[in-house]
């Protein structure tokens, strides 16, 4: 079938990227599902960094390729072996698919799926397939999913089916920003009753951890970022405190669970450094592979602290994806909140400009049902 998609056919280009356009509405030839499969019609799809890192450069991947990870939709049509979901139900994407087999997928969410992990950087779904085409030339698909388009072809393995009630904006933002921002609170940092939760970096997956973290109702909590306007936001969606990384430097405020959400060596540092003694600092951000930071490691042998890495919130999309959205349901989680702007795909490229900028905190692309 013919579909509309943002294709990304040179990465690296110069800024801004409403002028350069690194990526350009085309038309696509779209195969049918194969086996273990799905044909969904995309209809909420969100801008995130880790779309943007392989825009700039600091993810190399195949081109071309059709980005979008963060994805919602109504299936159209499974493939083979496909019982246990039907076309007309709605699914959420996530971009890392697990096959349920290998030895890291028995890690309960610690560790990526294996395979999963390989046919995402060859730019393919899993079982090696590719289903994206452009007058004859093989189009990537973006970490198993390919969301910037009308339609997508996905395997099962990548999607979680979620109730007809939610709106396909709150379904696309659950399968990444919350699975990964949500997943470091409650998978990764796991703090007790009376913990300080603190968040550095309050993009869209450090916005979910503070929500994630308010409610849990244990404690207080502390957002932190360079930008006044994410300050002043993080307040109002109830944050206990905010500062800059200056402020939190010059008052020594420390905390017991410590989230570090923003991808760069500085914010990792400051979160090492406001972890309190015998607390945890929980790294979710991906910054660029060659960046270095520096780190004291007498003050965590003196002080008995712990630095875990999360990746996707070390999660279990199956299993935490339906507690996320139950907790929304039950107005404990305003995923809502998360969201800035609402645009068309045809503003991708200005889209990823106000994210580069730090402008933005979820951006949300909206497709005509």
């Amino acid at each position: 079938m013919k579909i509309t998609a943002a294709v990304l056919d040179e990465i690296g280009l110069s800024r801004p990227y409403a002028e350069s356009h690194p990526l350009s509405m085309q038309e696509l030839e779209l195969d049918g599902p194969g086996p273990g499969e799905l044909l969904i019609r995309v209809r909420a799809a969100g801008v995130c960094h880790s779309d943007l890192s392989v825009v700039d450069g600091n993810r190399p991947r195949p081109m071309p390729m059709v980005l979008g990870h963060e994805a919602s939709g109504i299936v159209e049509q499974v493939g083979e072996g496909v019982t246990d979901v039907a076309p007309g139900d709605q699914v959420t994407t996530v971009f890392l698919p697990r096959c349920e087999q290998c030895e890291n997928c028995a890690t309960n969410g610690k560790l990526p799926c294996t395979p999963g992990t390989e046919t995402n950087n060859a730019g393919l779904l899993p079982g090696w397939a590719l289903r994206l085409h452009r007058d004859g030339q093989d189009v990537h698909h973006h970490v198993g999913v390919s969301g910037f388009a009308s339609h997508a072809v996905v395997s099962r393995q990548s999607v979680v089916p979620v109730g007809a009630d939610v709106p396909p904006e709150i379904a696309a933002v659950v399968g990444c920003a919350v699975l990964t921002g949500g997943g470091a609170v409650l998978n990764a940092g796991r703090p007790s009753e009376g913990d300080t939760v603190m968040v550095v970096g309050l993009g869209g997956v450090g916005m979910a951890a503070l929500l994630t973290a308010l409610s849990l109702e244990e404690g207080p909590v502390i957002g932190v970022d360079a930008n006044p306007e994410k300050l002043a936001r993080a307040t109002e969606l109830g944050a206990t405190a905010v500062h800059s990384p200056e402020e939190l430097a010059e008052n020594g405020v420390r905390a017991q669970v410590v989230i570090e959400a923003a991808g760069h060596p500085r914010a990792f540092e400051t979160a090492v450094a406001a972890t309190a003694p015998g607390g945890t600092t929980v790294t979710v951000g991906l910054p660029s592979p060659d960046a270095r930071s520096t780190i004291a490691p007498l003050g965590l042998t003196a002080e008995a602290r712990t630095i875990v890495g999360s990746y996707l919130g070390s999660a279990v999309p199956a299993r935490d994806i339906p507690v996320y959205l139950d907790l929304w349901r039950a107005g404990k989680l305003p995923i809502e909140e998360l969201i800035s702007e609402r645009v068309a795909l045809a503003d991708i490229n200005e889209s990823f400009d106000r994210l580069a900028d730090g402008r933005a905190v979820r951006q949300v692309i909206l497709f005509e049902d």
